[in-house]
């Protein structure tokens, strides 16, 4: 009986967990990492916690606990990278995250953290590396994806500097945020756990803002300013790393520094390669015929395999090889560029621009409509949702596409929502 009572305060959390967007499909892994992440206390009481960001009051409320013994619980929780603990106008305010980019990564960016990481990376691995019903959910349910890839800008030329937006550089988001974090690489700290690690650097994965305030106050990251951020990323560059990060233009959580062998970005973009599971850049490589002579260093650097080597054509030496793109599994991140001995490869703008979520309630709701989990943010079955927030999902809501738009109207199956995607047939009858 206890048995079954300790299976259900995960399937609990494991319900929880998959009003998300991105989701944690269950299955019996799953249930193993779970109980290594959290009690059976703790997943029963993070099963209740609304979606939206809330106050201790709130958890108290919905625990029917004290405020000071919930106060206690959040705490410890955020204190192991379970909850995100912020101040937001004076109060303190919590979040649980997704699993992924969340939770799991928190889990083993703090070397030594108490948890049996060796147990976790064995699990993680079989989770995300062996069965595909996770990775497959997270990166290719839909159009819009959780992560973006940042251009590589020492691969831009000078005009191609001047013209492209801020939100696309990887640096900008460095010098803007309000706090900067680093911690260990959750991917190659899990693959070195199994003996698959590259010798890629470790201590490079990058926070941002609320994430990385969080994180540096219970020491699972590791507080840096502008300069060591841009040193960072300069030894990231020089690794040939890609930078892959939260899929928004404003307020960037995190900047992953990805190589093509361990991380799990770059591993679904292989595997999953048609389905797009990464936003690529607005670049895409060019080789020049002439300057090529087929030496193979692009192919090697790049992280998701769309570069090849061909048969360049040339009747007076047959054996000559040259570069080919690709472009329908290429990143657009420039690493090739950078890797080419004969400066061969140059990037131009891919014909089609890619489009970026505005901010993560942005990104949230279209990945919500796309997966059919819209109803999740705006009907909060956990705690109650006051008109203010109800406006600012709706608000986001109408500010969509026409197809998403109706998209979002059939699953809610709401008169009042198709309603208010009508505002101007409204005001015409009216006047």
């Amino acid at each position: 009986m206890s048995h079954v009572t300790l299976r259900n305060s995960y399937l609990k959390l494991s319900d929880r967990l998959n009003l998300f967007p991105q989701g944690a499909p269950p299955s019996e892994l799953l249930f193993r990492i779970l109980e290594v992440l959290f009690t059976k206390d703790e997943a029963a009481l993070v099963a209740l916690l609304p979606i939206k960001p809330f106050n201790v009051a709130t958890a108290a409320r919905v625990w029917k606990k004290p405020v000071a013994e919930s106060r206690k619980i959040l705490e410890g929780l955020a204190s192991n990278g379970m909850l995100l603990d912020m101040e937001m106008e004076g109060e303190q305010i919590f979040v649980l995250p997704p699993p992924m980019a969340g939770f799991f990564e928190f889990s083993m960016m703090r070397l030594g953290n108490g948890y049996d990481q060796k147990l976790l990376a064995e699990l993680f691995y079989q989770y995300l590396n062996v069965e595909e019903d996770f990775v497959k959910n997270l990166f290719t349910g839909g159009e819009t994806q959780l992560g973006r890839v940042f251009v590589n800008e020492k691969a831009l030329t000078t005009d191609q500097t001047l013209t492209v937006m801020d939100y696309e550089r990887a640096s900008e988001v460095i010098h803007t945020a309000s706090h900067m974090g680093v911690g260990a690489c959750y991917c190659r700290h899990k693959m070195q756990h199994i003996g698959k690690s590259c010798d890629a650097p470790m201590d490079i994965c990058m926070t941002f803002s609320g994430t990385a305030q969080s994180l540096i106050k219970h020491g699972i990251a590791r507080k840096v300013d502008a300069k060591e951020g841009m040193d960072l990323l300069d030894e990231a560059l020089a690794h040939n790393l890609v930078q892959c990060g939260e899929n928004v233009q404003q307020k960037v959580a995190f900047i992953c520094n990805c190589c093509g062998c361990c991380c799990e970005a770059m591993l679904a973009a292989k595997r999953f390669a048609v389905l797009n599971p990464i936003a690529t850049t607005n670049f895409l490589p060019e080789v020049s015929a002439d300057s090529c002579n087929g030496c193979g260093k692009c192919v090697t650097a790049c992280p998701v395999e769309a570069m090849g080597l061909v048969s360049a054509g040339d009747p007076h030496k047959p054996t000559r090889r040259k570069a080919r793109i690709d472009e329908s599994l290429c990143l657009g991140c420039g690493v090739c560029v950078r890797t080419c001995p004969n400066r061969g490869i140059s990037l131009r703008f891919r014909k089609m621009r890619v489009i970026t979520p505005v901010t993560t309630a942005h990104r949230a709701v279209l990945m919500a409509i796309e997966r059919g989990k819209l109803q999740n943010l705006i009907f909060d079955n956990q705690a109650c949702w006051n008109h203010r927030a109800m406006a600012a999902i709706l608000g986001v809501i109408l500010k969509l596409p026409p197809i998403k738009q109706i998209m979002a109207s059939k699953q809610m199956k709401s008169r009042y929502l198709e309603q208010l995607m009508r505002p101007r047939d409204f005001v015409h009858r009216e006047h």
